[in-house]
């Protein structure tokens, strides 16, 4: 048996077994004499409630200073990727959906896009589908970032504040479920177009939503912009400049709050989102409070692109016309919560044998993926979304790897972090929004 810093490992006879441990907390621990020393280390979470989940730092402090941070990640590990090559295309929308859980439309469309592009059917997308991703990514923005507010709110003594951002959100929540049937993990964006058409239902209620919401951003604003201990708080604290997002590959509102407006939407266009008028909000304080002026601008610049895509929702087929791909469903809230509406499935086994064989084979096995590998980004509500999926031909994916930004923008951390308070580690954090299910995945 072997040692090393992170991991014992052993050899069995099912091969080498890794026993992985906290991290190099004993190594850091052992070597600090608290008795001639005045460094002390303490760790600020896996289960602390303002590190945005379960994210663990590893805090060495000389009074309320912090001269060392070290974020250990991983309490959070699901194996979704893995996960992926066990299931069929479709499938895996079920799965990457739950990976950060406050966006996962655009969990979905980046997935979707890349088998598309495996396909070689981005073309063949119809306008309507596109449109209605456009407009649910844009509702998932603005939840996500409402979520934001509220938690970070709570974190620097705002508590209303928590409470009116996720109020808010339940509207956008109430549409998701009105038009998926679930709140969250929706499994709505499908390979080739969507779960199920947008309810009138729905509409209507994103029409009531676009009125209601701009008042409330501006009763936030008035509650903190103007408030001294929210500035003092954010302003100048956690300060990390375009020179330094740019060594780490920081992207998304972060990187925008230092001045680089670079926003996948506009600089490399997806779903036709080169037709919408949007303005890329920035900053140039490079701090937390430049990152809550970039996302309240981003608020509003998502209302706008739902409305536009309110106003370009056609009528059309929510489907590619390739029946090899499309998924023939019909859903409808039957005795078993959701499913193919009877209708639907007596349509299918009254037309005949063929189209019955067609649909089991479609359903149980799935459609075959040229092969060939690509990388698709999307802009995230916390920075640039990458997936790589790779295919070998066959109805599974043979590997599938997301560029998660949460993952990404907490090597952070130690750079706004070490030299600081310790009070403002946690609001250093709290302005990247990592979501550890995204991180960890």
């Amino acid at each position: 048996m072997t040692t090393s810093e992170y991991a014992a490992e052993r050899e069995t006879t099912e091969g080498r077994v890794f026993t992985v441990t906290g991290g190099d907390w004993d190594s850091i621990t052992s070597s600090i004499d608290p008795l001639s020393n005045e460094k002390i280390v303490v760790n600020m979470g896996p289960q602390h409630p303002s590190t945005h989940g379960v994210l663990r730092l590893v805090l060495e402090l000389e009074g309320e200073t912090v001269t060392e941070a070290r974020p250990v990640i991983g309490y959070l590990h699901t194996g979704i990727e893995k996960n992926l090559e066990y299931r069929n295309w479709t499938q895996g929308v079920t799965f990457v959906t739950r990976m950060d859980y406050l966006a996962n439309m655009s969990n979905e469309v980046a997935y979707c896009l890349a088998v598309e592009k495996l396909l070689g059917v981005t073309d063949q997308i119809t306008e309507r589908t596109n449109t209605i991703r456009v407009m649910f990514m844009e509702l998932q923005r603005i939840a996500s970032h409402l979520v934001w507010l509220a938690t970070t709110g709570m974190e620097l003594g705002a508590i209303s504040m928590m409470l009116y951002g996720f109020r808010e959100r339940e509207y956008i929540l109430d549409i998701f479920e009105e038009t998926s049937g679930l709140r969250m993990n929706n499994g709505y964006i499908r390979p080739g177009g969507l779960a199920q058409d947008v309810p009138e239902s729905a509409i209507r209620k994103i029409r009531d939503f676009l009125k209601y919401l701009p008042k409330k951003l501006k009763e936030y604003e008035a509650m903190l912009s103007g408030q001294i201990i929210w500035q003092q708080r954010t302003q100048g604290v956690a300060v990390l400049d375009v020179t330094g997002c740019l060594a780490l590959g920081i992207t998304g509102p972060v990187l925008r709050s230092a001045g680089l407006p670079w926003d996948l939407r506009k600089t490399m266009p997806y779903c036709g989102y080169e037709n919408y008028e949007f303005d890329v909000p920035t900053a140039t304080t490079a701090d937390v409070w430049g990152r809550y002026l970039v996302r309240m601008a981003e608020i509003r610049e998502s209302l706008k692109i739902v409305e536009q895509a309110l106003d370009r929702l056609k009528p059309g087929p929510i489907w590619i016309e390739d029946k090899k791909i499309a998924w023939p469903s019909q859903l409808a809230l039957g005795l078993d919560g959701l499913g193919n509406s009877l209708e639907h499935v007596a349509k299918i086994m009254g037309q005949s044998m063929e189209s019955l064989i067609h649909h089991f084979k479609l359903v149980t096995e799935g459609f075959r993926v040229p092969p060939g590998q690509v990388y698709v980004a999307v802009e995230h509500p916390r920075g640039e979304l990458g997936v790589h999926a790779v295919s070998d031909g066959g109805t599974h994916p043979y590997r599938v790897h997301y560029r998660e930004p949460s993952f990404v923008n907490l090597q952070a951390i130690p750079a706004m972090a070490e030299g600081a308070l310790l009070a403002d580690v946690i609001a250093g954090g709290a302005s990247l929004d990592p979501v550890m299910g995204g991180c960890d995945r």
